[in-house]
């Protein structure tokens, strides 16, 4: 069972995006600059602390969010997605012309049973 996945267009391009940089991670934090979008940023240019979830892992890319931000997604399974266009945020893919978003849906009955929700 996973809490998030991502699509097959959202995996290339963070394939790209490994091979041009370092380690990397995504962090969707709820906060400012386009919200809850994921970001996905070299890891050594983020700051991870207690308040910060490990939701999974796509392509050897740890997914976090933050624990404010996880109690209003804890019950639905993520899929990162990519799309054209700019959002505001230091996220890597916004130089491609790109960015992440995640659709969402409610967990399954067995999901839910299986995370405890």
């Amino acid at each position: 069972m996973e809490r998030v996945a991502i699509t097959e267009a959202a995996s290339k391009i963070l394939e790209q995006l490994k091979e041009k940089h370092s380690e990397l991670i995504f962090h969707q934090s709820g906060g400012c600059c386009d919200g809850s979008a994921p970001m996905i940023l070299e890891k050594e240019d983020f700051y991870l602390d207690e308040s910060d979830i490990l939701l999974g892992t796509l392509n050897g890319v740890n997914f976090y969010m933050n624990q404010d931000q996880f109690e209003y997604w804890k019950h639905t399974h993520l899929t990162v997605d990519i799309t054209e266009g700019r959002g505001a945020s230091f996220s890597l893919e916004i130089s491609l012309g790109l960015r992440f978003f995640i659709n969402s849906r409610l967990f399954t009955k067995e999901e839910a049973s299986f995370f405890g929700n």
